[in-house]
């Protein structure tokens, strides 16, 4: 059964895979293991060792604290349990994160030239209400 750490993890490594455009197989071969694997550490059903962690992190091009991040955040929201979860949407930041959508918005955010980029997030914004500064 899988811990919460484990499942934090996993979580880390399938949003940082997609948000480079990356399939289970491409990271797999990349490590040197078969994509079923990583599968299984994304779903948090195997976990991950420390030398794992360290492949992972280099074929990603993070540091291995990218996979710890947010997990005394997340951590602390189980623990608070789900009368004092934020009002709003019904969803945290990570989970927003997570979606397909968002991470095809952001690959195709970066891929404008930074004067694009720009007048994209004004617009965004003045959308939602805030001011937008140049």
């Amino acid at each position: 059964m899988p811990t919460d750490i484990d499942l934090h993890l996993g979580r880390r490594l399938r949003r940082r895979r997609r948000l480079l455009g990356l399939t289970q197989q491409q990271l797999a071969d990349g490590v040197g293991i078969r994509f079923q694997q990583i599968q299984k550490y994304e779903c948090g059903a195997n976990r991950i060792s420390a030398a794992r962690l360290w492949q992972l992190a280099q074929a990603l091009d993070v540091p291995v604290s990218y996979f710890y991040d947010g997990l005394s955040e997340a951590a602390s929201a189980r623990l608070a349990g789900p009368s004092e979860t934020p009002r709003g949407g019904g969803s945290g930041g990570g989970e927003v994160m997570a979606r397909k959508e968002t991470l095809d918005l952001i690959r195709a955010y970066y891929q404008l030239g930074e004067r694009p980029r720009r007048r994209l997030l004004d617009l965004a914004k003045s959308l939602h209400g805030e001011t937008a500064t140049v």
